[in-house]
């Protein structure tokens, strides 16, 4: 489905600090599925500084608002610009005066503003050994590095059911064929241009109205798209439950278990979807096919499974994810001795 990009009626502009270098690709980048994600996409920009601050970078993100009760408020679009080694120009354009504000005051949310690495920094130096100073290291050569928190939970569990199981491609190639089919424009007006490309998340009932053949041709296999369903008939109730933990009115354990009564909703995705709505910063992949081996081999040189890793991580708790996302900074690559997957493609049978 391709249509010009919708009006925007209202629109709103500041500048986000966050009073030390940031690294708007790096942080970013986790929101985006695939180099053609039609929802986000961030520009890694030229400037040489890496991780200590990318002027000259910037992305797009599309959003829908919702209020407290999880009913829809507006559609926004976001322009991030990096200014300085430190900040950051955030332009929204919207379906109304009172969206392109709400999406304003999330901006700062969404870049990773209210995740804080000190505590994490501190107990790095105190303990002192050779893994934590090494973890250490690794984020002194990155200190720019956020957790986002879009505030989007329910599209971060429909993007990571699709991430069940399968491959990568695979995944992508679901995500981005259903956005680019069923997805509207992302608002637009003359002052901020939005890319023809760039698209809204679907709502749920949106998600319901695809036709059951239409999952198939996407390459979505019939547990993932009852999944997604499963998902779509609780929007309401997930951006409700989003928007209360977003503002910390109870704890996310509590969210979590709620999350994985859903069926077909399991551990690994509830953690990858939190990562990215809330910023979960405790919260591992339990269940990854390559996350266990690849935390085993970067912190003793062994392969281990998912209890091995959840064991090597324990001393760094309440900072395990960002732990995580050190090792994934360091350029650590390990042996994959697993069979290549090579799925089947069905859609044509």
């Amino acid at each position: 489905m391709e249509s010009a990009a919708s009006s925007a009626v209202a629109h709103a502009e500041s500048v986000v600090d966050l009073h030390g270098p940031y690294d708007l690709p790096r942080s970013l980048g986790v929101l985006q599925r695939g180099h053609a994600d039609p929802t986000i996409r961030v520009d890694p920009g030229s400037f040489p500084g890496g991780g200590r601050g990318t002027p000259g970078a910037g992305a797009w993100l599309a959003q829908r608002i919702y209020a407290d009760d999880g009913a829809e408020l507006g559609q926004a679009t976001y322009r991030f610009d990096q200014l300085g080694t430190s900040t950051v120009r955030v332009r929204t354009a919207a379906s109304s005066q009172e969206t392109a504000q709400l999406a304003l005051q999330r901006a700062a949310l969404i870049l990773g503003a209210a995740d804080d690495w000190q505590e994490l920094e501190f107990l790095l130096d105190a303990m002192g050994d050779r893994i934590s100073t090494t973890l250490a290291r690794i984020r002194r050569e990155h200190p720019g590095v956020r957790l986002p928190a879009t505030g989007a939970l329910f599209d971060q569990l429909v993007t990571a059911t699709l991430e069940q199981k399968v491959t990568h491609d695979q995944a992508r190639f679901s995500w981005r064929n259903l956005i680019r089919s069923y997805a509207e424009p992302a608002p637009s007006y003359s002052g901020l241009l939005a890319p023809q490309w760039l698209r809204l998340p679907l709502t749920g009932g949106q998600l319901r109205a695809v036709p059951s053949w239409e999952w198939h041709r996407l390459w979505v296999q019939p547990p993932l798209s009852r999944t997604v369903l499963q998902v779509a008939a609780r929007a309401r109730s997930i951006h409700r439950l989003g928007a209360a933990t977003l503002a910390e009115a109870f704890a996310l354990e509590d969210l979590q278990e709620q999350l994985v009564s859903i069926p077909g909703i399991g551990p690994w995705t509830v953690a990858e979807a939190l990562q990215r709505s809330h910023g979960a910063a405790d919260l591992p992949s339990v269940g990854d096919f390559h996350l266990s081996a690849f935390v085993g081999e970067a912190l003793t040189g062994r392969r281990t499974d998912d209890a091995g890793m959840l064991q090597l991580l324990e001393p760094f708790r309440p900072h395990r994810h960002r732990v995580i996302r050190l090792l994934g900074l360091s350029g650590f690559r390990h042996q994959r001795f697993g069979a290549k997957l090579a799925p089947a493609d069905y859609r044509d049978r």
